[in-house]
């Protein structure tokens, strides 16, 4: 007998039929002698429609009742996925996330779970009783519901099931697994196996969009094993697993891209100590995250011009961030460019390979493809190109790393 959570996500519970059809994968494990915990997201689409009504009465809302109305998709999904169990004739009820209780801190919107309270949880699993959860929400310090974010659902499902001591949590989507790159743009993409914790917290990172980053920091945090598989065919996916367990790491796992990124050039920056900690300190403060970063040698020892990256949303809060602390830090001039792609190749492979990142340089090179900017990790290499080439350095890449489908 094993503890298995697993996590349907919007796709996957979009209407009555597929909150069915998920209902026939819970009881498959629980026929198996398994103890089911079932993690609901809200029906596809529904989540988007909360959020546009909080906006259209006010779009200076109060996180707190944001957090009120938005949980409410999920809410709704859990109460009918355990009315589908039971009508298949097994003990099944839903739990809020209040109701565990599921204790996060009062950061409303995007959340972070404090503790779970498993005791009844765990009563109910001994009984034979499928527990049904909704994702994405807990509930504060001040009593009050909170969310965790988008994505939230596969956050509540890990930590469900790291609380649980789960023996596996598996992610159910449309997908039926994690791919060496996106299957739509190159046909010939392969569906990995396994993965590491660390490669694929990287892609996740990196615009791949089948898990949250959140989600995969507490698996590996907490050792949970995870599998993304497809709701729609009953065959295994890809598990997310610690590196020890995969007895021979490929060089390079994976090719992702991040059509999130935008581009700032700062030109004539004066060269002078706390220069950096002057400009990115005010969008810090402001809650932009930077990315990539490129600082041109000085000709003069006066100026320098100063390259890096933040996510498109944030792309016009900080060009303003920036113009209104210009004259303090010492800017010549502001360039923003949001027509780019960031690409990137990972694997755990490279910590034992050189030439990894020479591979990539020359495969785009001979494409005719300019590199904008470099940043590299342990077990990662990114570049940022024109968004038109995005596609191309993908498909590349793809077959020069060897990862093309016979």
């Amino acid at each position: 007998m094993a503890r298995i959570v697993q996590k349907f996500g919007g796709t996957s519970v979009a209407d009555i039929e597929r909150i069915k059809n998920a209902a026939q994968l819970a009881k498959m494990e629980h026929d198996a002698g398994h103890q089911v915990v079932v993690v609901v997201s809200a029906m596809a689409g529904v989540t988007n429609q909360l959020v546009d009504y909080v906006n259209q009465i006010d779009d200076t809302f109060d996180p707190r009742e944001y957090d009120s109305v938005v949980s409410t998709g999920e809410q709704s999904n859990a109460g009918l996925m355990a009315l589908a169990i039971k009508s298949l004739g097994i003990k099944s009820r839903s739990w809020l996330g209040w109701q565990i209780p599921i204790q996060t801190d009062a950061t409303y919107e995007k959340a972070r779970i404090t503790n779970i309270a498993t005791e009844e949880l765990n009563k109910c699993l001994a009984e034979r009783e499928i527990v049904v959860i909704p994702g994405f929400q807990g509930i504060s310090p001040e009593n009050r519901i909170t969310t965790l974010g988008r994505g939230g659902s596969d956050l509540t499902a890990v930590a469900l099931a790291g609380a649980l001591k789960a023996d596996r949590c598996d992610i159910y989507t449309d997908v039926d697994g994690i791919y060496t790159t996106d299957p739509r743009i190159v046909n010939k993409a392969q569906k990995l196996d396994k993965i590491t914790y660390e490669e694929m917290l990287e892609m996740a990172s990196l615009g791949s969009k089948v898990l949250q980053t959140r989600s995969v920091e507490l698996a590996m945090n907490y050792n949970v094993k995870v599998q993304v598989r497809s709701s729609f065919e009953n065959i295994p996916g890809t598990i997310v697993v610690s590196e020890d367990e995969i007895m021979e790491q490929q060089v390079v796992s994976g090719i992702s891209q991040s059509k999130d990124e935008a581009k700032i050039t700062l030109l004539k920056v004066a060269d002078r100590p706390g220069i950096a900690a002057a400009i990115f300190g005010p969008l810090a403060d402001a809650e932009i995250n930077v990315d990539m970063i490129v600082q041109n040698v000085s000709e003069n020892g006066k100026t320098t011009d100063l390259t890096f990256t933040v996510g498109k949303i944030d792309l016009e809060k900080a060009v303003n961030v920036l113009k209104k602390n210009k004259s303090d830090i010492g800017i010549g001039e502001i360039v923003a460019d949001s027509d780019v792609v960031k690409i990137s190749v990972v694997g755990v492979g490279m910590r034992s390979h050189a030439g990894v990142a020479q591979k990539m340089f020359m495969t785009l090179a001979d494409k005719g493809i300019n590199i904008k900017v470099i940043s590299t990790s342990e077990i990662k290499v990114s570049v940022l190109v024109a968004e038109e080439y995005g596609e191309l350095a993908i498909r590349a890449l793809h077959t020069a790393y060897g990862l093309d489908a016979d």
